[in-house]
């Protein structure tokens, strides 16, 4: 029984920010990779930032490298996107993963709207 329950997201304009948080239960996060998609309207899904569980390394997609930045807080079993200096092009439903040795689960998805 894992479940990825996602919050944050919303609508901003050009430049603002915000911050997407991902929460796990049903499995021991520590040792959890964990990945942001996001699928923008008409589009394929992309990677766009992931962290390890082994080491906390970090990998972005070169779209948001020094925009976006990926944490996680294993005491709270959550892992978080902070989005800065939005720009329209990041307008996409988000989507969180978990990829464990017995399979992958997503969260719900968040929608984040940029208006030019």
């Amino acid at each position: 029984q894992v479940q990825l329950v996602q919050s944050g997201g919303g609508f901003v304009q050009t430049g603002g920010s915000l911050r997407l948080s991902c929460t796990a239960s049903g499995t021991d996060f520590s040792i959890a990779d964990v990945e942001w998609f996001r699928q923008p309207p008409g589009m394929q899904r992309e990677l766009v930032a992931s962290i390890s569980g082994s080491w906390s390394s970090t990998y972005y997609a070169d779209s948001v490298k020094a925009r976006f930045t990926i944490s996680r807080d294993n005491a709270k079993n959550t892992v978080y996107l902070q989005m800065n200096s939005l720009k329209p092009e990041d307008t996409a439903v988000y989507y969180c993963k978990i990829a464990m040795s017995y399979g992958d689960f997503w969260g719900q998805g968040t929608q984040v709207i940029v208006a030019a």
